[in-house]
């Protein structure tokens, strides 16, 4: 059994890797939480709450560059790996596990941290 059969409430179907550009994002929303999901250049597919833990700055507008992305607002920098602020700034935007099957992406919704 693998990890998206094991809790099936969890996980959800939001796309193919194919709806999201290069280096860009996608928004998914769950209730009143709007959640971006990111493409890098090598397609690794990261989630995070759409918000800067700066000034809640839209990051799904931001830059996505090499594991980061950056804030369109005040130039933060996000790890998108752990949601964490890099650099001098300090900070975090709640992150979501993704998984691949195939081409096809599934977030973990219940899981943000």
């Amino acid at each position: 059994m693998n990890a998206l059969t094991r809790d099936t409430n969890a996980w959800r179907l939001i796309g193919s890797i194919d709806d999201i550009p290069s280096q860009g994002a996608r928004c998914v929303e769950n209730g009143e939480t709007k959640i971006a999901v990111f493409r890098t250049a090598d397609d690794r597919i990261f989630a995070l709450e759409d918000k800067c833990p700066h000034k809640n700055g839209p990051l799904s507008q931001g830059i996505v560059h090499g594991g980061c992305v950056t804030c369109p607002l005040h130039n933060w920098v996000i790890s998108l790996e752990t949601g964490a602020a890099t650099g001098a700034d300090d900070g975090r935007t709640a992150s979501f596990p993704v998984r691949l099957d195939g081409r096809d992406i599934y977030l973990n919704l219940q899981q943000g941290a």
